[in-house]
């Protein structure tokens, strides 16, 4: 019976997220009660229902996760080289020439979308990479490596490219002050807790049940809980900003326009630089989602220190990953076909979701 839910639910796993996010919507804009509701459930910036949303989804790919191989990935300089050009180089650039393209008219907007493209993902690109068969070593490595990265050089970022570049092309840019602290808090909070949990869930069942029992039995028992998790997320997300969407349409479009460009851009580049490199499927895969997503929260959290929670900025980095979620979900599906096309198909015990 369970088997046969699970299945149901993973078939139409697109139009599930489809429908989570209109839900979320409607929920927002036709219930007024929602959003003071669940504001009531946040510390600083941070909504609480979102991130345990975000731990839980996460926290059953980070079960699958041989931590006692993971330090194979960092052996492989090629794939922490292309991964940091990605991440670090192309990534903020491509971000910031489209906030200029698209919203120079609208100072705060274009800042609020520049500091998505500083923000490198360490939550959601985990089950974006699940969901198209990537790598979880590398997922998980990559992840950890980007995340030192952005701990110590963030801030930096930010006043190179919302205080001072903006100047060189006759924009007004602004003063950013991001502590080591906030960014570490964003770090710990959707990357170390569900790690910890992870490998501690593995560390005790494999010593106590052995390795065969819990690939066998504990993995497939909590697999469920990221599909769940995402769909909860997804609607809590979309219900706090129902409101915005409905009454500003134009304005998320304008935002959305310059990220959907970016994500798509972002995520084809990647994956032909990790075909170019020789990596297989489940590796180039890995390469292209840890491109293409980004830490939303922190982008947040930075937007409303410097602007306010009511500022156009704070807006922008919103409707960040309200625009992120169906791109990611096309481009889970573009992965599969880019698999079926020009790689061999992944063994079955491979496979954890069945996206057809």
């Amino acid at each position: 019976m369970t088997k046969s839910r699970l299945s149901f639910l993973d078939r139409y796993l697109t139009g599930w997220i489809f429908a989570a996010m209109v839900f979320g919507v409607a929920l927002g804009w036709l219930v007024p009660g929602v959003v003071p509701f669940l504001n009531r459930f946040s510390i600083g910036t941070t909504s609480v229902p979102i991130a345990a949303g975000l731990i839980l989804m996460m926290y059953p790919p980070f079960t699958r996760v041989r931590y006692e191989e993971l330090h194979k990935v960092f052996r492989n300089k090629r794939v922490l080289g292309l991964s940091l050009v990605q991440n670090w180089l192309i990534g903020p650039v491509l971000m910031f020439v489209l906030a200029i393209v698209f919203l120079r008219g609208y100072p705060e907007y274009m800042a609020g979308v520049i500091m998505i493209g500083l923000a490198r993902c360490i939550a959601m690109v985990i089950v974006w990479n699940e969901l198209a068969k990537g790598n979880t070593q590398y997922a998980a490595g990559l992840v950890a490596f980007n995340s030192l990265f952005q701990l110590f050089f963030y801030s930096v970022y930010a006043w190179v490219f919302i205080t001072v570049l903006p100047g060189w092309f006759g924009l007004r840019g602004t003063q950013v002050n991001v502590s080591i602290g906030e960014i570490a808090k964003s770090v710990f909070v959707y990357l170390g807790i569900p790690l910890i949990a992870g490998y501690l869930t593995r560390t005790v069942l494999t010593r106590a049940k052995g390795r065969e029992w819990y690939d066998r039995n504990f993995v497939p028992r909590v697999a469920p809980m990221t599909l769940i998790a995402l769909l909860f997320t997804i609607a809590v997300m979309f219900s706090l900003k129902g409101s915005y969407i409905v009454r500003l349409p134009l304005d998320v479009l304008r935002i959305a326009i310059p990220l959907l460009i970016y994500f798509v851009v972002m995520f084809l580049v990647s994956f032909y630089m990790g075909r170019r490199l020789g990596a297989d499927y489940s590796k180039t895969t890995t390469l292209a989602f840890t491109s293409a997503s980004n830490n939303f929260e922190l982008a947040i959290a930075v937007a409303v220190s410097v602007f306010g929670i009511n500022s156009g900025a704070a807006f922008a980095a919103v409707i960040g990953p309200l625009v992120e979620v169906p791109v990611m979900i096309a481009l889970v599906n573009l992965a599969l076909f880019f698999q079926r096309r020009y790689f061999e198909t992944a063994e079955p015990s491979e496979v954890l979701f069945n996206m057809k």
